[in-house]
């Protein structure tokens, strides 16, 4: 045993103060149906095992993450080297970056997917370095015994006439990009088995180069790979169509999309955008809808509450996930005043999402965290990069992310166990 579960957690001597105790459940708006109850919280100088956790058997209590596994729930963590080998020998400036996956139940197999650049020479120091817009691509893996040894590290590269060098229409790696922009594009399994990745890919103008609006940071369109298993545990992938942005109101287009698939078998995405070319545009989230398990989309619109009203977010990841009953949560930034591209990143919000309209239940939403004084002094506050996994053995929720201060300069790491609410 590398590290127990005590050891990996060294709470930090001091108390976080934000707008609530552990076991209440505060709404930024109301508090007539609270979607979970902080059960407890845990601020730590460490990451969390937890984080980036999946269950990796369907039967079993084994977790993985992408370099750590435990087989009791969490209660003692062991390093996991089956990923850190698959990129071993790679020559300098090549990376490989497991981002998100998933567990097939049907077939017991894990699912990891995997940033990957081969670029000689690359800085490795560099982080999100500007040549990846052109050359990110993904790769998958595939695990039939939790992680353990994977049975394929391979390009995901679309059906029939494509390459690794070409890997889908409108998608040439070294002119454009596919990737994962953050832990909330975790894949799905569908009710019909298929798989869904959420990704996003950038896009060439007229003349084949890469196109970027003025004063954008970056352009992405976001997709929806579409993978059925083949006999030898490989994957068959496709791609679906694009889900495009207004640039007048996102002039980043779409960004991190997230997918959940409803009770009715509908998927909704959730993804970022960004006003940062003009503050006065308001700043939202976005959604669209597939009605044909994730091969078409309806046309991206501002996403809002199930009433019909709308609230602010930033340009910053969120992620919807899907609990055991069937409900759907989603997790993100929701800010009381209009935000400016990428900030503020606070304060943090859960809620429910209703599966007839698809908006988030207003009275619903719980802020789990928010800037505190002491967080003030500490320079700016940035709540991102979230990660949720749902406990087996309570059907909690486990949410774990970092709290960035001073500009990502330094930080520390939030644990919270979340108790969803009887429905």
């Amino acid at each position: 045993m590398v590290n127990s579960r005590e050891s990996m957690v060294v709470v930090l001597c001091r108390t976080l103060v934000i707008a609530f105790a552990v076991g209440a459940t505060v709404s930024a708006s109301d508090t007539a149906t609270p979607c979970v109850t902080v059960v407890e919280r845990e601020i730590s100088a460490s990451v969390s095992p937890y984080y980036g956790a999946i269950y990796a058997d369907r039967e079993d209590n084994r977790l993985i993450t992408n370099y750590r596994q435990s087989d009791d729930n969490g209660e003692s963590w062991q390093s996991l080297p089956s990923q850190q080998l698959l990129a071993k020998g790679l020559p300098h400036g090549y990376r490989r970056n497991p981002v998100t996956a998933l567990l097939d139940p049907r077939h017991n197999r894990v699912l990891w997917i995997v940033n990957a650049l081969d670029t000689p020479d690359l800085d490795p120091r560099k982080v999100e370095p500007p040549i990846a817009q052109k050359t990110y691509y993904l790769r998958y893996r595939v695990s039939q015994d939790g992680g353990q040894s994977w049975l394929h590290d391979k390009p995901i590269v679309g059906a029939g006439k494509h390459d690794a060098a070409h890997p889908f229409d409108d998608l040439w790696i070294g002119k454009n990009a596919i990737y994962l922009g953050d832990k909330g594009c975790r894949p799905i399994t569908t009710r019909d088995g298929r798989i869904l990745v959420p990704a996003q890919m950038t896009i060439l103008d007229a003349a084949g180069e890469l196109y970027k609006p003025p004063r954008a940071h970056t352009y992405t369109a976001a997709v929806v790979l579409i993978g059925e298993w083949a006999s030898d545990g490989s994957i068959t992938w496709r791609i679906s169509e694009r889900v495009t942005g207004d640039e007048a109101l996102s002039c980043r287009g779409m960004i991190e999309p997230t997918i959940a698939e409803t009770r009715d078998g509908r998927i909704v995405m959730i993804m970022r955008g960004s006003n940062s070319h003009d503050a006065k545009i308001p700043a939202r989230k976005w959604i669209s809808v597939s009605e044909d398990q994730g091969e078409t989309w309806s046309a991206a619109k501002a996403w809002g509450y199930s009433d019909g009203g709308s609230f602010y977010s930033p340009s910053s990841m969120s992620f919807l996930t899907r609990h055991s009953s069937g409900r759907l949560f989603w997790v993100g930034n929701r800010t009381p005043e209009n935000a400016s591209g990428n900030l503020p990143r606070h304060p943090a919000v859960i809620g429910e999402l209703d599966q007839e309209s698809l908006g988030l239940i207003r009275s619903s939403v719980v802020t789990f965290d928010e800037q505190s004084d002491e967080d003030r002094q500490q320079g700016r506050l940035d709540l991102s990069h979230f990660d949720i996994l749902e406990h087996r053995p309570s059907g909690d929720f486990i949410l774990t992310y970092p709290r960035a201060h001073h500009s990502y300069k330094s930080r520390e790491f939030a644990e919270l166990r979340l108790r969803p609410s009887p429905e």
